[in-house]
């Protein structure tokens, strides 16, 4: 199935006139006038997403949903443990055997520019009908997957220090030109939780810090700053990991706010940024009881994602899991539930699945059975391939230039503005 490249059809409209050149054939008046011929009207441009869409098998549109992490320097390098996990050595033959509509970058896959722009490249052509989100977290500072190769900018802590917004739109433009320069469309960032227990573990200075105006003035600029870069940001962790002493990771933090308290700390950077535009968000692997009284968490919770995070705030964009690799999201369900249940509960992304074989086999068999609803399934397919067309993707394949990303990344421009923020 095309989806890039596709062609506006115009249809002229031919003068008619049989006369010789210099004379001006004669008009018809009164009753044998001729009535006016109706002008052809250009046949509308199909819609990408539409038309993109259309052309999936149900398989096609399963795979859509999973971003895994995959092993190796290039598309078609051999590992045992791609192999070992999804039953296929190269990342090329796994986009390819599960339909993937997306994978994320870690510092396994980074050795050199040139090489991680060849690695894009080549999992892009692996993909050949809809082109990958290919993503990555640089939230710069502690969480920073790519920084043996991008400019090392301060984290949001350092940032938020400033209460400067127009730095944290800078910082996240620069950081989105550099990413997009490698071929990575997607970025995990910027954090938009309020970091209010000085005991978490996780968080911390990923935060911009405490005061929920402050994290949500910055959260806004760092979104738009990401837009002007043409690569989609994610504002995480929803509905907000900053009063946790579990680290998510290996537990399953409670978060015990009321919903005032939530309104007042939590909701306002979330809210900023669904103002600002963000292209997705990301659930947190926390129980909130006082949002949902079901134990499960807000990975997992219909009422929060699709309640809270669809209704009340009216987010139209992408809803991406956090990893399901994490503990908090693997405490009560197998591999293959855990991935159903977030679809059900309005996710639209599946990050990391733990046993990706498992989780794309049970949402396959959810959709066939009817548990998840083809209506569902489109509904998230729809969103991603929309959050696609929104950076190009769906208009031309894209193709990251090794030249490019060698002026890009590090400049002195940027390099200039890390020092700045740092203030040094």
């Amino acid at each position: 199935m095309a989806t890039a490249g596709l062609l506006t059809i115009m249809l002229a409209a031919c003068a008619g006139g049989g006369g010789s050149a210099g004379t001006t054939p004669a008009t018809p008046t009164g009753s044998e006038a001729a009535p006016p011929t109706p002008s052809a009207s250009p046949s509308p441009s199909p819609d990408p997403v539409e038309s993109a869409l259309a052309g999936m098998s149900v398989e096609e549109k399963v795979g859509q949903l999973f971003m895994p992490v995959l092993y190796g320097t290039s598309a078609s390098s051999e590992s045992g443990e791609n192999h070992a996990r999804y039953g296929a050595r190269t990342p090329a033959k796994v986009i390819r055997k599960y339909h993937l509509g997306g994978v994320i970058l870690f510092p396994q896959n980074v050795r050199s520019t040139s090489q991680v722009v060849d690695l894009t490249n080549g999992m892009q052509r692996a993909a050949k009908g809809v082109p990958l989100l290919v993503a990555t977290d640089q939230e710069n500072g502690p969480v920073s997957r790519m920084s043996a190769l991008m400019t090392d900018f301060p984290g949001a802590g350092r940032i938020g220090a400033t209460k400067d917004p127009s730095l944290s739109r800078a910082v996240a433009a620069a950081t989105g030109k550099e990413l997009r320069a490698l071929g990575v469309n997607l970025d995990f960032a910027p954090v938009a939780d309020v970091n209010v227990n000085p005991r978490n573990p996780v968080i911390g200075t990923r935060a911009f810090g405490d005061d929920p105006k402050k994290v949500a003035r910055m959260v806004s600029a760092a979104v738009k700053g990401f837009d002007d870069a043409k690569v989609a940001a994610t504002a995480k962790h929803f509905p907000g990991h900053g009063d946790t002493s579990v680290d998510s990771h290996t537990g399953l933090p409670v978060i015990k706010h009321t919903k005032a308290e939530w309104e007042r700390i939590d909701a306002p950077p979330f809210r900023a940024a669904i103002a600002a535009g963000v292209d997705a968000v990301m659930s947190a692997h926390i129980v909130f009881p006082k949002l949902d009284p079901s134990g499960d968490p807000a990975t997992l919770s219909k009422p929060i994602l699709t309640g809270l995070l669809r209704e009340k705030l009216g987010f139209e964009g992408v809803i991406s899991t956090d990893a399901l690799n994490m503990g908090g999201a693997r405490t009560k369900y197998d591999d293959g539930e855990v991935a159903v249940r977030a679809v059900l509960a309005g996710a639209d992304l599946l990050l990391m699945p733990n046993d990706l074989p498992e989780a794309h086999r049970a949402v396959l068999a959810a959709v066939k059975s009817g548990r998840i609803s083809e209506q569902r399934l489109d509904e998230s397919v729809t969103r991603l391939l929309t959050l696609k067309q929104s950076k190009g993707l769906l208009a031309e394949a894209p193709v990251a230039s090794a030249e490019e990303a060698a002026r890009v990344l590090r400049s002195a421009e940027h390099r200039k503005l890390a020092a700045r923020v740092s203030g040094d």
